[in-house]
């Protein structure tokens, strides 16, 4: 294998220049400022993990772990989501904290995806998790603290759909009790949004034509609260039953919110179904075709750090709503410029001090002899020379 480059870097990491990092910055400080007023205090893990604690108990899947062996030849991963992680600290460190528990972080993530051609192998989260509330009203407050971050990040035309896994777990049930493996591939099918593949196998399967047409009617079921009338109909299983009870508590709270405009319940919509328990959503932007963000409920996740607990939690794509927001006008301080000749310096530099001590304004000194305006000054130094277009004022003592 060549030698890379100096200016090479790996597959699927990226360098942010001053402007994308601003943007990055107003997305975390808006969304987090959001989050801290719903009651959810700030976290920080570390980047480092145990693969045989977080590693085994993340959303993700093993192949897309990034890992590693430290010196005494333990396997470590990176962090590939900060779900399993707030796990371990709800478990032990706040252990004796009384649930429940409301956390929120941001933090960059890591997935081996080289082998998929666009993804990035390290992105941005900014999330919450609140752990200890079982109750449909718990829920609710996910999804509308989801729709007002969406909101606070600068994104303000999407939807988020609402699912159950609970509910496509009973309908799957009943109509085959003895097919694990048809279960499971038609839930892949959901899952990949191949719907398609879904009702071509649905029409495969030694079913009475009522059963696949109740099966195929799960793809009809999105809208607002007729949906949950409809699906009530559809399924007598006890489990179906049962989600879609909770699913129409949530959008009941929802409207309670004066937020139902930005929902809509999809009953195929569940999820990574192997980790999802119940409620499961995503929310989808009109400017692009991935989500921007995704999120549910998971409440076996704490019993495998020793402290079960009901949970749920969201996390927004940072990169891709940068995406979004990143062609619009960017937001910085006023920028200014102090200009001083040496016998001069004490007084520029005190007033650069003076200006920096006030919100809004970034500050900037340069001696007069690297220096160059735009009114035909030839001088040249070793030194990019500044122009007066990169600065909304500038100071001269001379």
């Amino acid at each position: 294998m060549s030698k890379p480059k100096v200016f090479e870097k790996p597959t699927g990491v990226k360098d942010y220049l001053p402007d994308a990092v601003i943007r990055l910055r107003q997305i975390e400080r808006s969304t987090l400022a959001c989050m801290e007023k719903w009651g959810y205090r700030q976290i920080i893990t570390p980047t480092l993990e145990f693969y045989d604690t977080v590693g085994v108990s993340s959303s993700t899947m093993d192949s897309k772990l990034f890992k590693l062996l430290d010196k005494r030849g333990t396997t470590m991963v990176l962090r590939s989501e900060l779900t399993a992680p707030i796990a371990r600290v709800v478990a032990s460190l706040l252990r004796e904290e009384e649930l429940p528990i409301r956390l929120a972080y941001h933090a960059n993530v890591f997935r081996a995806l080289e082998d998929e051609a666009g993804r990035e192998a390290e992105f941005f989260q900014t999330g919450v998790e609140l752990v200890g509330d079982e109750s449909p009203e718990a829920d609710a407050e996910i999804v509308a603290l989801a729709v007002e971050s969406l909101k606070a990040a600068g994104v303000s035309n999407f939807k988020i759909a609402l699912g159950h896994v609970g509910f496509l777990n009973g309908l799957l049930q009943e109509a085959l009790p003895e097919d694990e493996d048809a279960q499971q591939e038609l839930k892949a099918y959901l899952l990949e949004r191949n719907y398609v593949g879904y009702r071509n196998r649905i029409r495969t399967l030694p079913l009475t034509d009522r059963a696949k047409q109740e099966l195929e009617g799960i793809l009809r079921l999105r809208g607002g609260s007729d949906v949950c009338e409809h699906a009530v109909a559809l399924s007598q299983d006890q489990t179906a039953q049962r989600a879609i009870a909770h699913l129409c508590r949530i959008w009941e709270a929802i409207e309670d919110y004066g937020l139902k405009e930005h929902v809509l319940i999809d009953l195929t919509m569940i999820g990574d179904f192997t980790y999802y328990t119940g409620m499961t959503f995503e929310g989808y932007a009109a400017e692009l075709g991935f989500p921007v963000c995704s999120g549910g409920r998971y409440d076996n996740l704490l019993q495998q750090f020793g402290r079960p607990a009901p949970a749920t939690g969201f996390a927004l794509k940072v990169n891709r709503i940068l995406e979004i927001v990143g062609n619009r006008p960017l937001e910085t301080d006023r920028r200014v410029l102090v200009v001083y000749e040496e016998s001069r310096r004490k007084e520029a530099l005190q007033t650069a001090m003076e200006l920096r001590r006030k919100d809004g304004v970034a500050v900037e000194t340069m001696k007069a002899s690297v220096f160059v305006g735009t009114e035909g000054a030839d001088r040249q130094t070793a030194d990019k020379p500044a122009s007066r277009t990169d600065y909304d004022e500038i100071l001269e003592f001379r």
